[in-house]
């Protein structure tokens, strides 16, 4: 595998014997919280792993399984912002649909004594459920169904607290009953009720008690196979981080064909004290209070600022468009007539020909060229306010020696855009609600 040396001009191709290739840029310039229990003083990690890992997949591949499950979540986010601002006054602020299935799984355990299983981890949204007995429709999963009558750590909610009326959609029968939909027919609806959550493993165990959970009777859907329930880390109030009392949380996420596990940091183990990254504005939009929207104002390809407006990026008063950050979603997506002009640059400055026979299922590829030449490609800026983020050639330009193509790890959007998880490997990503700001600190996760 071609390695990646800052500051070199160029990369070589002479390792292309290797599955993947990694493409050296250039160096010139060519919300609301409830009241429930505080996180651990000391905070706690949690290991997370790509749903495809142990696969025996190209990186290309990778990108490409993620992307076919990312189409129908791409399209249910862009759904949801539309349903919102088409709405009746009086629904705007609860729009009944939410983001989906994810691209990590995070393994934590439920109740007293406690029953392990993975969940999804979503930043999409808030709820946080698994799959209980009695099941009337339940999906397959890879660990047993809880049952919430042998633990004795869990209740139900009633209809009149907090957590109850923090849901979107609810009916009150035998205690506070839930349905969570999410926008393309996938679907949890149960009782909602609290329990004892337990992350971590061994000695760096950590149980909190009273977490509020969508316990799950009738589930359907694609997309949640692989787990047996979601973890929701959206800004809303049902959402893990905000029930922890603790706003803030990191995560890192090693290359999707590293077999090293990525990490998820909450709490005080969140805090980031290295000053060197990109702190920017998180921004509100009241349509979808979950998401993470950023203050993206624009970006260069090599030296080249792109001649985008800067409302491309900004949420409308109807609250389409914005640019959100989704752990859940594999490559970035951007707005049409911003993407032709990124594509167009790229074009524009990388000295090779574009490769129009690839079946990748992305937008831009290049043809490789058979011998040892050395291969330029230009530098990815995202410009954001309060500080500009320059990519490493590995999370935006993925190439394959089989089939003779270097892709761009990008996509166009026809409703808001996404900044995905490809693009945010090798970076602490840190969330601070208190502050709302977002941080990029450039760090080996496979160090943490």
């Amino acid at each position: 595998m071609a390695t990646l040396k800052q500051p070199s001009l160029f990369v070589t191709l002479l390792a292309l014997l290797a599955v993947s290739l990694f493409v050296a840029p250039t160096t010139s310039t060519s919300r609301k919280i409830l009241k429930h229990h505080p996180c651990p003083t000391d905070g706690f990690r949690v290991k997370l792993r790509h749903v495809d890992s142990g696969k025996n997949l190209t990186k290309l591949e990778r990108v490409q399984h993620g992307m076919k499950r990312g189409k129908s979540r791409l399209q249910r986010l862009n759904a949801m912002v539309l349903a919102a601002s088409t709405a009746p006054d009086s629904d705007k602020l609860e729009a009944p649909t939410h983001a989906g299935n994810g691209e990590y799984l995070m393994e934590l355990a439920i109740g007293t004594p406690p029953l392990s299983y993975p969940a999804v981890l979503d930043t999409g949204s808030d709820l946080i459920w698994t799959q209980c007995k009695p099941c009337t429709r339940c999906y397959k999963q890879p660990t047993p169904i809880f049952d919430p009558k042998k633990s004795s750590s869990f209740s139900k909610v009633s209809c009149d607290s907090s957590l109850c009326s923090a849901l979107p959609s609810s009916t009150c029968s035998d205690g506070c009953e839930y349905v969570y939909s999410y926008g393309d027919y996938s679907v949890t609806q149960g009782v909602l009720g609290t329990e004892t959550f337990t992350f971590g493993k061994s000695k760096k165990k950590v149980s909190v008690h009273n977490i509020g959970f969508g316990c799950g009777e009738d589930n359907e859907g694609d997309g949640f196979e692989q787990a047996s329930g979601l973890v929701g880390l959206g800004r809303g109030p049902l959402s893990l981080v905000s029930q922890l009392k603790e706003p803030r949380f990191s995560y890192c996420l090693t290359p999707i064909d590293d077999r090293k596990k990525s990490v998820l940091l909450l709490g005080s183990s969140a805090k980031v004290k290295d000053s060197k990254g990109v702190t920017t504005p998180l921004i509100k939009n009241p349509l979808q209070p979950s998401f993470y929207y950023l203050s993206l104002e624009g970006i260069s390809v090599g030296d080249t600022r792109l001649p985008i407006e800067k409302s491309t990026f900004e949420v409308g008063d109807d609250g389409s468009g914005g640019a959100i950050i989704d752990s859940g979603t594999t490559i970035t997506y951007i707005e049409e007539k911003a993407f032709d002009e990124l594509k167009k640059e790229f074009i524009s400055q990388t000295k090779l020909p574009v490769d129009k026979s690839s079946s990748t299922g992305l937008d831009l590829c290049f043809s490789l060229p058979s011998d040892s030449t050395e291969v330029e490609i230009p530098k990815l800026i995202f410009h954001f306010s309060g500080g500009d983020l320059e990519l490493p050639a590995e999370n935006y330009m993925i190439g394959d020696s089989s089939l003779g193509v270097a892709c761009l790890a990008m996509g166009a959007s026809s409703g808001m855009s996404i900044f995905g998880n490809v693009q945010q490997q090798n970076i602490l990503v840190n969330h601070d609600l208190e502050k709302d700001t977002i941080s990029f600190i450039p760090t080996s996760c496979d160090e943490l």
